[in-house]
């Protein structure tokens, strides 16, 4: 009997796997046989002590290795969202044999999108006053809670983790740093890459301008859907929805 293909879970800019919740055991409720590995990047999470790499690139070319090196061969399935949908594309442009499908979350690339949409003005204040100030690790969560969700009535509940897990394992200046340089600087191959790929946006998401993840849809003539009212952090906002979609999308 074959294997099912792995889904590798990859989060965005300075988050790790801990901010998933339980979107994966969602899921792995709703997608048969569905079995989910979620790697940190380096200089996130339990690899916070580790110097995060320069570009988006070689972020990708981390994680195939760091999969290799668990024994997990490919192919696989990537569900990634903003940074580490960026890495997914750098992965899927380089290496389109071992990635069988791929959900892009809330992502922004060039050439298809200005820098003006791939972060909103609103948030380069907030964005810059975490890296280059030090306003403490509550007020930290709270701001990206805000510039992340649109239903805070429930999410607030998540801060109390945030708070503990941005104090155990505390990501860098000089990492975020790199990590916001290397998704500024990464461009996708106006080609799209021969993978399967499903784009995944919601309207009003407060970091991303929803215009990226269409236009990135158009130019590669992939399959995209929309959510009316979640914010930047879908799987928060609305997990059920995400798997539905992807549900629907792979046994369509």
């Amino acid at each position: 009997m074959s294997r099912a293909t792995p889904w590798i879970f990859l989060r965005g800019l300075t988050r790790d796997s801990r901010h998933w919740g339980s979107f994966p055991q969602m899921f792995r409720q709703q997608i048969p046989d569905a079995e989910v590995v979620a790697l940190d990047l380096p200089g996130n999470g339990y690899l916070h002590g580790e110097s995060s790499p320069s570009g988006v690139e070689a972020m990708a070319t981390w994680c195939r290795e760091e999969l290799h090196r668990r024994g997990i061969p490919p192919p696989w399935n990537v569900l990634a969202m903003s940074l580490g949908a960026m890495v997914t594309i750098a992965w899927a442009a380089r290496y389109p044999q071992e990635l069988q499908a791929c959900v892009l979350i809330n992502t922004s690339v060039r050439p298809f999108s200005p820098f003006h949409h791939r972060l909103r003005p609103a948030a380069y204040l907030p964005v810059l006053r975490m890296i280059f100030t030090t306003p403490g690790a509550r007020i930290c969560e709270e701001t990206i809670l805000q510039l992340t969700s649109r239903r805070l009535d429930r999410t607030r509940t998540v801060l109390d983790d945030w708070e503990r897990w941005r104090l155990e394992q505390p990501v860098s200046r000089a990492n975020a740093l790199r990590q916001l340089l290397a998704a500024a600087r990464f461009c996708a191959p106006v080609t799209p890459p021969s993978t399967r790929l499903l784009v995944l946006a919601s309207a009003q998401d407060g970091l991303v301008d929803t215009r990226c993840s269409r236009q990135l849809a158009n130019a590669w003539q992939c399959d995209i859907a929309e959510h009316p009212d979640a914010g930047h952090d879908l799987p928060l906002d609305d997990g059920a929805w995400v798997t539905a979609e992807v549900r629907r999308w792979l046994y369509s």
